[in-house]
């Protein structure tokens, strides 16, 4: 299988603290891949590392066969996307201007976008199902509305991987399927490898083709739903009684927290 991204005995510190220890891991083409863990495990550190925006202490990054640091910013930024897990949305534009902001990378010297990126932003624009809110401004959107307009100018790079950062965070149930299944559908119609950082383990079993756990800047455990997401496991990096089980709706596992109440003294 091909890669994606191949991370060797990457280590990441802000000053003297050590977030990410001596990681390494693949991630094959066209696979979702979902990484999970609980706060401070460095998820975020990790997604920052992997889309350049933060040089790590040691270790090596490859994307696409390719050293990460013998890429442009610019040639970088055709084959990455990052919808990262706070955008701020107090600029005036409406949703066409901000998908538009995807082509960046592609324009000419004067930035003009041409016919070519304005229709490939409508086709983004179309992919997310956000053609309604076409001459809405950002700031009047709900979250679920700016999280798919968020998307859409990722798939407007045209990138072949597209990482992003909590992207279901504070969002209802009903969003957070939309959201996911974007997500597989960019997947399987466009082939592009999602790697996703996630809090909500249920959804990573759902969704996730490979899973990666980590705890305090290590990983734990890569591998499927199944292979990660044991009792034993969870309850060690979690810290907290869990239930697993098998979901009705397939062969993955289900996990339900026991609150404390319900734990026999």
């Amino acid at each position: 299988m091909k890669k994606a991204v191949e991370i060797k005995n990457l280590s990441c510190s802000y000053g003297k603290h050590l977030v990410l220890d001596d990681m390494s891991f693949t991630v094959s083409r066209g696979d979702f891949f979902i990484i999970i863990g609980p706060n401070g495990s460095g998820k975020t550190t990790l997604m920052k590392a992997v889309s350049g925006l933060m040089k790590p202490q040691k270790g090596h990054m490859y994307i696409l066969d390719h050293y990460l640091q013998t890429y442009s910013r610019r040639a970088l930024a055709q084959i990455i996307a990052l919808v990262p897990q706070d955008v701020p949305v107090n600029f005036p534009f409406t949703v066409t201007e901000f998908v538009l902001m995807g082509r960046t990378p592609y324009l000419g010297m004067l930035g003009v976008p041409q016919k070519k990126d304005m229709e490939i932003a409508n086709q983004a624009i179309s992919f997310t199902d956000v053609g309604h809110l076409a001459d809405r401004k950002l700031d009047q959107l709900s979250g679920g509305e700016r999280q798919r307009v968020f998307i859409a100018r990722a798939i407007c790079q045209e990138p072949e991987i597209i990482l992003l950062d909590e992207p279901t965070a504070s969002l209802d149930l009903a969003h957070q399927t939309k959201v996911m299944d974007l997500m597989e559908k960019l997947k399987q119609d466009r082939c592009v490898t999602v790697v996703m950082v996630s809090h909500d383990i249920n959804l990573a079993a759902m969704y996730g083709d490979t899973l990666l756990l980590l705890k305090d800047g290590k990983i734990v455990k890569k591998g499927s739903s199944e292979e990660v997401l044991t009792f034993q496991m969870l309850e060690e990096t979690y810290g907290c009684t869990l239930l697993v089980d098998e979901s009705s709706l397939g062969r993955f596992p289900r996990i339900t927290p026991v609150p404390g109440k319900f734990i026999k003294q």
